[in-house]
């Protein structure tokens, strides 16, 4: 972010920064599953509950649309800012937990702030690339992957070395980078009282499919990232090892956001949904059957196959409803993510019944019906 305070920025320097941004929510909101298996121990708590408590964390993203109706009205940045500090914030007081109760409200606030965050900030990276959106929208995206693959890794660390009440220290980043959100952040204009309302009735059919694709996504991303760091404690593994397969989902499948985006400006994001859906499927049936080091490489495959259709997803959630951009967002990330979130929640029985590897074989046959969906979601084409 090169010039003095007094100059422009320039459109990449800006989206730079809301990618730092995005890395630094994303990873205070989202470092959960690296520490759960140490807060089951600590608070005596059965693996029925660990999709609860990742429920907790990820259903207040539901309100994601919500947020995105109020963001298109009232226009600014303010959300980006009050979702950064409520993320950060939150994941601090995880810190000073001690119980379960305590422990799921403060996951509700970070699920909360983490919904104020995107809609408007996914709006502003729309504003600022006017060509190669799918490019553009992928460079802001990977900064909330690298933030959710790293901080799980991160916040192991932190436990193993200090215990669970040094976990204040993650937040101290995003305090520092607050302000500078105001040279980072577009300030958007607010969007027209009198201007026609939503067209319900022509949207609902395909916006019901998109939501219902990457639902299923989500609940396959979910299941990874809360099941496989338990199914590694329960073999006797060690808290980082289990937090390293969430960072390699997650950092490897930068990949993927980087080459879905350039591949839809060019071929559009039917064919590259309908292709990377059916490769998640294959590799999660691999990764259910392999052991050893095959692990990791599969689990870095299914990153990128499942990641690469994150961008493609929200540019046609932006084309379905071009007036009320940050309100299409908010479908396809954040009501989309609580749908996922639910199915973790009701999968955690299901894993304490049977084994942790349970729910990722739903998950598999749920990625199985999102990709008939990808074969119908409408297709956005290069300009």
């Amino acid at each position: 972010m090169a010039g003095t305070a007094s100059e422009p920025l320039s459109p990449r320097a800006r989206l730079a920064g809301l990618s730092w941004a995005h890395f630094l929510n994303d990873g205070a909101a989202n470092y959960l599953p690296g520490i759960l298996p140490a807060l089951l121990i600590q608070m005596n708590l059965s693996v029925a509950l660990a999709g609860t408590i990742m429920a907790a964390l990820l259903v207040g993203q539901g309100l994601q649309p919500f947020f995105g109706l109020l963001a298109d009205r009232i226009g600014g940045r303010v959300m980006v800012f009050a979702g950064l500090l409520g993320s950060s914030l939150g994941g601090a007081l995880i810190s000073v937990v001690d119980g379960p109760v305590f422990l799921i409200g403060v996951l509700v606030l970070i699920g909360i702030s983490n919904a104020l965050f995107h809609p408007q900030a996914l709006a502003a990276v729309r504003r600022l690339s006017v060509a190669r959106q799918g490019t553009a929208m992928s460079y802001f995206l990977v900064g909330g992957e690298i933030g959710r693959g790293v901080w799980p890794l991160l916040a192991s660390w932190v436990v193993v070395s200090w215990g669970l009440g040094a976990l204040w220290i993650l937040a101290l980043p995003a305090v520092i980078t607050v302000p500078w959100l105001l040279r980072w952040a577009p300030s958007l204009p607010a969007r027209a009282v009198g201007r026609a309302p939503i067209e319900w009735r022509r949207h609902a059919g395909p916006l019901s499919l998109l939501v219902g694709f990457c639902a299923l996504r989500a609940l396959m991303i979910f299941c990874l990232i809360t099941f496989v760091p338990v199914m590694w404690a329960q073999a006797g593994g060690s808290l980082t090892a289990g937090a390293s397969f969430i960072t390699v989902l997650m950092v490897v499948g930068i990949v993927g956001n980087l080459a879905g985006g350039r591949l839809s400006d060019h071929y559009g994001t039917r064919p590259i949904l309908v292709a990377a859906m059916a490769a998640a499927c294959l590799l999660m049936l691999a990764f259910l059957q392999l052991s050893g080091v095959w692990l990791w490489l599969v689990l870095a495959l299914l990153g990128i196959a499942l990641f690469s259709t994150l961008p493609l997803t929200i540019v046609v959630a932006q084309d379905m409803l071009p007036e009320n951009r940050s309100f299409g967002s908010g479908l396809a990330l954040g009501l989309a993510n609580a749908l996922g979130a639910v199915g973790v929640m009701a999968l955690g029985p299901v894993a304490q019944a049977r084994d942790a590897s349970a729910p990722l074989w739903v998950a598999a046959a749920g990625g199985a019906v999102a990709l008939v969906l990808a074969l119908v979601l409408p297709d956005h084409r290069p300009q």
